[in-house]
């Protein structure tokens, strides 16, 4: 029965055509199908054609027809690369079929018999390193490897037949290797089919070349052979169409209505054994494909292409449709009978509708999906059809004869819009606010103004290297002139496509723009034509469906009607880029279209070879719309996303696109509110896996991530000198990747992490050839996947995660028992304390029985400064740094607090101190004795201090690097100074009070000077020329300041020189606490030695003790007593007490001064004081005056004129006797 079906569809299709001729000779199909290809004796070259180029594939299949005549040496095909040296891909033979693989050889024991037709295919897999041969349906040979080959060279020359080789540019057929037989149906197709999908090929069109006269420059014509059939089911069409409503004269219709007219027209003028599956339009173009010869348009009215642009409301549209011929039908006869009917005119009761006869293509495909089909047969002895490739062949107009020349001028043809590239750099006389956007207004004023042309893609970056002027008596105007460099591509719209664009657009440029506030002209144009291909058709199965986007031109949008709603609609771009000038899919944009899939479905999807990719993009797609619903995903969700991952890597060979598209699904689960604890290791161990099993084009390749960065570099053992990688992590979580060739002990300026491994590592590289050794890096901004399950114990609580994460690894080696170290070196996240403590550790995926933890064996912990530490590993893993948070700062209020008290205090004791200095500066009777001009020193001391204090934060707000230097070396010499003196102090009272015995001290107070100021001096001398770095900004230390606040401060940020500090500062304290007792016990003994003794008051006492205290800064030693439970509170003395110091020193040692007052009243007026105070008596002792006296008391009352006299000058004793 069926095959009387089958009969009467091809006797009612042979009287179709019969009665329906072509129109014209643009009707002529180019389709070689049910033709063949004849090599005699006599010379005949079949080349493929000049402007067909062959992409750089990494995966290809070819089949093709084949049948020997005679037994000689033959070549089915030779591809040979732009520089024709070598066969890169080849058949042939004696007897036996012989395969060529990238100058490589590869002999099968088949022998190919004569007078039989033989369907022979080859694929190869760069990625795979796999090559196999077919023939008749049954894989003959498998041979691995392609000498390291993985990917095929493009525009390349082909010959088919024979052997060829290139002179100056034109192909030549090698002798002694032709074909003498017959050849048909050879194609390609741009991945490698697998075996049980080479039998869906038999009558589907390749992709990269199809078996069409096109593809072809050849020089004898094919002749048809009815022998040869090739009955098929499933084919696509692609036309260009005009459609006008005749009801509703000049009105347009919508993108819409379009594809439910074309289905209408299509169902009406094609018979019930065709059944229109699938129709597609695309988005409308401003100008029709060019027709030379309205007449071929289906006998219209003779009338000029403006005229059709208006009838056709300027838009006209691409057309594919998918159809299906039951029962199957020969290839050839469907072909000429679907072109025959879409010549002919079709308006009963709908719009007309208009193809251009030259842009039909009727393309035999692989089944489609929605259609129920019948098994391909064919007449002889070839191998049964299978599933293949949606993608056909880049579609070209018709505007090749059967002879390989061009058709005639009278022939209609399809012609794609021109593209130029245009590099400007263009001058303006001012600077507008916003001169880019004036540029891009200017330059589409200029070119779209008779919208016969696009501006695209423009990119606009001024030029700082601006010349002064071309012409002297331009020299002025150019002088003020701002240059930018301007890169575009401008799009033709091409009615004729006349001659003569280039000179238009450079006519449009260079026209000179004034508007009198500012003249825009151009100062140089460069303008190159470039030939984009088309995007290729590309069949997607995403979440919302599966969708073929038809091949598109370049810089065109393709429309397709949602899956769900059907009255909702997709759209997709065909994007140009403007650095390489290559056209690429961008994604489709699918806002409109409901969600089929949800993250469950995931577990009924089966993964293979040939949908890894599109099964990673689905889950991509399904993470960001599940985490654009939800702020995480479920334990249930993540399972399977992790699971379906892990099959991808398992049965599929990564590339890097593929690869990133996984570390972003990483990136954004790890980026949510996903708990990731449960599969933290299988993520981690995922992330390896794709790493180390990744394939791309040279020695190393980075994929970036938000928070997340992968390197992977091939290294060679005998060249291995050491490797450095780093990260910089920006706010907005954005990586950016260094790499060093070397090993580099330091870190790289500006990194957040460093690790670098030294030449040693290169002794557990794997033995092999060279680049099978990788090395991989990886960087993790998140602690997600490092969750220790006992942080938080009672053993382990007072460590937290202080750093990024980073790890190094070598594929197929465990790297343990390093002499020389791996160095690593990490920012903290949070500034370590004076008193915190930091330790390196790496992951332990064994700790706590599998579940992973912080282990730090092996690990070597260095402080780099508060902000960084270094880490010296003998192994290679996951490394971090973990901060002890047992002896935490204080909280945030309390901080805040602190840095108010610190600030306001220095600020009140700035302004007493200052108050001081003058009294002693203007009173000339003040400064007579020794111990005031001590105090003035100190106090100097001590106003420097506070005041460098207050503007060091404003100072190094500036990031100036030697303003940071001077202002942190100045503070630490005033702080140095100020101990000094407290020292001389301390010094001065000892002399005075507890050594008795007479001793002269020449130029008493010059030396005191030298030792105060000159040993600071010589300290920040020291420090400056050994390492001036060990001054910089920083997070100022507790013990030095009580600041806790986070702003930039300048001060020592070596650890080493902020020791010797403390250590000299507890030197003198601990110095000055010994006199003060020994002091305290002095005046004891003197006081209970007087009768007057008793009248002093216990308070009086207290006041002693406490001027004593600020005067030789004790307060000072409350810093080395902050820990323990009243931390807080020691914290909050030590601010208060030491940033009043100089308020105190004003209030004990000058206001409560007798003569200071009396001074104050005599020159001031300032009133009258209380007069009970001795806590600072006059100059006279036992009511005589001596400018001889070392010491007035200024803390103590004392009336030992042996102390006194022992350290008086000579003269002054004997004057004295005299008395």
């Amino acid at each position: 029965m069926n095959s009387m079906r089958r009969l009467l569809f091809l006797t009612c299709l042979l009287i179709v055509v019969s009665a329906c001729p072509l129109v014209s000779a643009a009707s002529v199909s180019s389709s070689l199908w049910g033709k063949t290809l004849q090599f005699t004796s006599s010379p005949c070259l079949w080349q493929l054609h000049p402007r067909v180029h062959v992409p750089a594939l990494r995966e290809l299949t070819v089949c093709m027809r084949l049948k020997r005549s005679h037994a000689t040496k033959w070549t089915g095909f030779d591809y040979k690369g732009p520089q024709g040296q070598q066969s890169e891909l080849g058949l042939g033979g004696v007897s036996k079929l012989t395969v060529w693989l990238f100058g490589k050889r590869h002999e099968t024991d088949k022998e190919v018999t004569l007078n039989e037709w033989h369907s022979i295919c080859l694929t190869w897999s760069g990625s795979a390193q796999r090559l196999k041969v077919y023939i008749n349906g049954t894989l003959l040979q498998e041979y691995p490897g392609s000498g390291g080959r993985t990917q095929l060279s493009p525009k390349g020359t082909l010959t088919l037949g024979v052997g060829h080789f290139v002179s100056h540019t034109e192909v030549k057929p090698e002798t002694g290797s032709n074909l003498l037989g017959e050849i048909g149906l050879f194609r390609m197709w741009s991945r490698e089919w697998r075996s049980e999908e080479l039998s869906g090929l038999s009558c589907a069109d390749g992709d990269v070349m199809s078996w069409d006269l096109q593809q072809w420059k050849h020089n004898c014509l094919p002749p048809s052979d009815n022998h040869l059939l090739c009955e098929w089911s499933s084919y696509k069409i692609k036309m260009w169409a005009f459609i006008r409503d005749a009801s509703n004269s000049g009105s347009c219709l919508a993108t819409s209505e379009v594809e439910n007219f074309m289905r209408k027209w299509l169902e009406n003028i094609f018979p019930t054994n065709i059944s229109v599956q699938d129709v597609s339009v695309s988005s409308p173009r401003p100008n029709c494909p060019a027709t030379e010869d309205p007449a071929t348009l289906n006998e219209q009215q003779p009338q000029d292409l403006e005229q059709l642009s208006k009838l056709t409301c300027d838009k006209c549209f691409s057309c594919e449709v998918h159809v299906n011929v039951d029962p199957a039908a020969d290839v050839n006869l469907v072909q000429t009978k679907v072109t025959a009917l879409l010549t002919s005119n079709f308006s009963h009761g709908f719009p007309t509708i208009t193809t251009v006869a030259g842009s039909i293509v009727v393309l035999p495909v692989e089944v489609f999906p929605a259609a129920s089909q019948a098994p391909a047969t064919i007449s002889t002895h070839l191998f049964s059809s299978e599933m293949s490739s949606t993608q056909s062949v880049p579609f070209r107009p018709a505007n090749l004869s059967t002879t390989g020349e061009p058709v005639e001028p009278t022939a209609a043809t399809v012609t794609a819009d021109r593209f130029f590239r245009v590099n400007a750099i263009i001058s303006m006389s001012e600077k507008p606010p916003k001169p880019n956007d004036v540029i891009a207004r200017w330059l589409k004023e200029q070119l779209e103004v008779n919208k016969t042309m696009d501006v695209l893609n423009l990119v606009i970056k001024e030029n700082a290297d601006r010349s002064v002027g071309y012409y002297s008596r331009f020299m002025t105007f150019y002088s003020q002139q701002k240059q930018y460099n301007c890169t575009f591509h401008v799009k033709e719209f091409c009615l004729s496509c006349a001659e003569g664009a280039e000179s238009l657009i450079l006519a449009a440029l260079t026209e000179k723009f004034d508007n009198g506030s500012f003249i825009i002209q151009t100062v140089k144009v460069t303008i190159k034509p470039i030939e984009p291909q088309n995007c290729l058709e590309d069949d997607t199965s995403t979440i919302y469906g599966r969708y073929i986007w038809p091949e598109t031109f370049p810089e065109e949008t393709q429309e397709m009607g949602c899956k769900k709603p059907v009255s909702n609609r997709a759209y997709r771009h065909c994007k140009l880029d403007i650095e390489t000038d290559t056209t690429s899919w961008a994604d489709p944009n699918m806002t409109k279209c409901e969600q089929l899939l949800t993250i469950s479905d995931l577990n009924n999807i089966t993964v293979t070879p040939g949908n890894a990719a599109e099964v990673v993009d689905m889950i991509q797609d399904l993470v960001e719309v599940q985490l654009g619903n939800s702020s995480q995903l479920s334990s249930s969700e993540l399972g399977s996303v992790v699971e379906k991952l892990s099959e991808v890597l398992d049965v599929s060979t990564i590339e890097p696109d593929v690869g990133g598209d996984i570390v972003n699904i990483v990136a954004n689960i790890l980026l949510s509110e996903t708990d990731v604890t449960p599969v933290a290791s299988t993520v981690l161990d995922l992330t390896d896996r794709m790493g180390n099993s990744m394939e791309f084009q040279g020695e190393s390749t980075d994929i970036k991530a938000p928070a997340l960065a992968l390197s992977m570099i091939n290294v060679d053992r005998d060249e291995f000198s050491g490797l450095t990688f780093a990260v910089s992590l920006s706010p907005n979580m954005d990586p950016e990747i260094f790499v060093n060739q070397s090993f580099v002990s330091k870190p790289l300026p500006q990194t957040d992490a460093t690790i670098s491994l030294p030449f040693e590592v290169n002794n557990f590289f794997p033995p092999g050839v060279r680049n099978t050794t990788r090395v991989q890096f990886q960087f993790y901004g998140t602690p997600d996947l490092f969750q220790d399950p006992l942080l938080a114990n009672v053993t382990q609580r007072n460590w937290t995660l202080n750093s990024f994460v980073v790890s190094a690894s070598i594929n197929n080696s465990q790297v343990i028992n390093l002499v020389k170290p791996v160095v690593v070196t990490l920012s903290h996240q949070t500034p370590k304390k004076l008193q915190q403590k930091v330790q390196c550790m790496f992951w332990d995926f064994q700790k706590y029985g599998g579940l992973g933890g912080w282990n730090s064996s092996g690990c070597e912990t260095r402080s780099v400064s508060s902000h960084q530490t270094s880490c010296l590993c003998d192994h290679l893993t996951h490394f971090a740094v973990l901060l002890d948070v047992s002896r935490s700062p204080v909280s945030g209020p309390d901080s805040e607090i602190l840095t108010v008290i610190s600030y306001v205090g220095c600020g009140i004791s700035s302004v007493f101190l200052g108050i001081t200095l003058l009294t002693y500066i203007f009173f000339e009777k003040l400064r007579q004795d020794y111990p005031s001009k001590i105090l003035m020193n100190l106090s100097v001391a001590l106003l420097g201090l506070s005041m460098l204090f207050l503007l060091d934060s404003w100072l190094s707000s500036f990031n100036n690097y030697g303003l940071c230097i001077t202002t942190a070396a100045a503070l630490h010499y005033f702080m140095l100074a100020s101990f000094t003196w407290m020292g001389l102090e301390a010094v001065h009272m000892y002399f005075a009070l507890v050594k008795v015995f007479n001793t002269y001290i020449p130029s008493y107070i010059l030396k005191f000077c030298a030792v105060g100021w000159g040993i600071p001096l010589v300290t920040v001398s020291m420090v400056l020329a050994v390492d001036k770095d060990a001054y910089g900004s920083l997070i100022p230390k507790e013990t030095a300041v009580a600041l806790q606040s986070t702003e930039p401060f300048c001060w020592l940020q070596d650890d080493v020189f902020f020791f010797m500090t403390v250590a000299f500062v507890l030197l003198i304290l601990l110095g000055n606490v010994i006199v003060f007792i020994v002091v305290l016990i002095q005046i004891k003994q003197m006081r209970a030695n007087k009768l007057s003794a008793t009248s002093r008051s216990s308070l009086q006492d207290l006041k002693a003790v406490v001027g004593l205290t600020v005067l030789l800064g004790l307060t000072w030693s409350m810093g080395f007593f902050s820990f323990g439970p009243g931390r807080v509170a020691m914290m909050y003395l030590f601010s208060i007490c030491n940033s009043l110091q100089g308020f105190f020193v004003f209030l004990f040692h000058c206001l409560m001064k007798e003569n200071v007052r009396k001074q104050w009243r005599i020159n001031l007026c300032c009133g009258r004081f209380s007069d009970n105070s001795d806590w600072s008596r006059s100059v006279t002792v036992c009511g005589r005056s001596d400018k001889g006296n070392l010491i007035n008391s200024d803390s103590v009352t004392s009336e030992n004129t042996s102390s006194l006299r022992s350290l008086t000058p000579p003269h002054s004793r004997t004057t004295r006797g005299q008395e």
